[in-house]
């Protein structure tokens, strides 16, 4: 099969060839119909947080069944479905209390000591967060894909693998948003964006979207939001807290920079929470100071939004097909395989929302 290698931190991705061994128990293969270009993705290539290497990336992915192991039970051949990197095990004490999402997933990889799932002659190839989907098929655990409605786009069902499930999740089930609370969200790419939404179908009185590009502070008031405001703007936070009349209930991070997370924290109203989605540099921290402690102000991470992503991806599946889930704006731009650099280097430069290779 072809696929999009990294084999150098730092340089562009090479199209290979690449083997893929048959499903063992419990591993599915799946034809790879469309992958969306995340950030995360961007961390590893760049060398930012550690890999293996060679490796292929891709975590946001959709498409068809071809195959299965045995005691395979979630899915079939020629289900659509939606993998996500959150793969669990099912077995573990985060697996157990309902936090999926932190589960290691150690059952789910193959032993290092045997056969691996990807690999070119006779070198290896590192599978990347469960899945390495920048390739024409994926051969994971089966708790790594959840079967979706099979009159669901492909295309669109992607994003919702990493960024839909991230943004929404961090609304659903991190901030557990209410009905008329205030809720910013810093960063509107495409988990942004997908906050932002997911905001709106939560109830949230206002919604303020915060981004210095003119162009995605557009998508993000035609996703939902009611007030947007440009960080390149000096007094950004003064204006935040003066339309919310002292601050969000709500303030969600998904760039991962220092300097939007402190802003984050410095918008929240009294008892408010910020939420950090965007990947840090491994050195770096965020933190509250006194003041923000005394106010009852908190602060939290929400891995992959929290989500429990084979409840989840349906029901955001259900939104999208009932018109509640914008994804067709979310997505800027569907390339092929073969234009995959392309799409990281428009990722760096911020001026997209969200690109999607498309296999044919």
């Amino acid at each position: 099969m072809k696929a999009a290698v990294l084999r150098a931190h730092g340089a562009p991705l090479t199209i290979e060839d690449v083997g893929i061994s048959k499903p063992g128990p419990r591993e599915v293969l799946i034809r790879t119909a469309a992958v969306g270009v995340c950030r995360s993705d961007m961390h590893f290539i760049d060398g930012t947080y550690p890999h293996p290497l060679p490796t292929i990336p891709g975590h946001e992915a959709a498409g068809i069944v071809e195959a299965v192991g045995d005691s395979v039970t979630m899915v079939k051949v020629g289900d659509a479905v939606v993998t996500c990197l959150s793969a669990f095990c099912g077995q573990c004490e985060y697996c157990l209390t309902g936090h999926m999402s932190l589960c290691l997933g150690a059952d789910t990889r193959r032993p290092e000591s045997g056969p691996q799932r990807l690999f070119i002659g006779d070198e290896v190839v590192h599978q990347m967060l469960n899945l390495s989907a920048f390739a024409e098929q994926m051969l994971v655990h089966e708790h790594a894909c959840v079967a979706i409605d099979p009159d669901m786009p492909l295309d669109r069902a992607a994003v919702l693998g990493c960024a839909v499930t991230t943004g929404a999740g961090a609304i659903f089930h991190a901030a557990h948003v209410c009905p008329g609370d205030s809720v910013a969200v810093v960063g509107c790419g495409g988990v942004g964006l997908a906050a932002i939404n997911a905001a709106k179908i939560a109830g949230a009185g206002r919604i303020v979207a915060v981004d210095p590009v003119p162009e995605k502070r557009a998508l993000a008031l035609k996703l939902g939001a009611t007030d947007a405001v440009d960080t390149a703007d000096g007094g950004a936070a003064e204006q935040v807290m003066d339309m919310t009349k002292g601050g969000v209930d709500h303030a969600i991070e998904a760039v991962g920079r220092i300097a939007s997370g402190q802003f984050a924290v410095s918008i929240l109203r009294r008892g408010g929470t910020a939420t950090i989605l965007g990947m840090l540099p491994l050195t770096d921290s965020i933190g509250l100071n006194a003041i923000d402690l005394l106010s009852g102000k908190k602060l939290q991470g929400a891995l992959m939004g929290a989500n429990r992503f084979p409840v989840d991806i349906p029901r955001l599946v259900d939104f999208y097909m009932r018109g509640q889930l914008d994804l067709d704006t979310i997505i800027a731009e569907r390339m092929d395989l073969g234009r995959i650099n392309d799409a990281f280097d428009h990722l760096r430069k911020g001026d997209t929302a969200r690109s999607v290779i498309v296999f044919k």
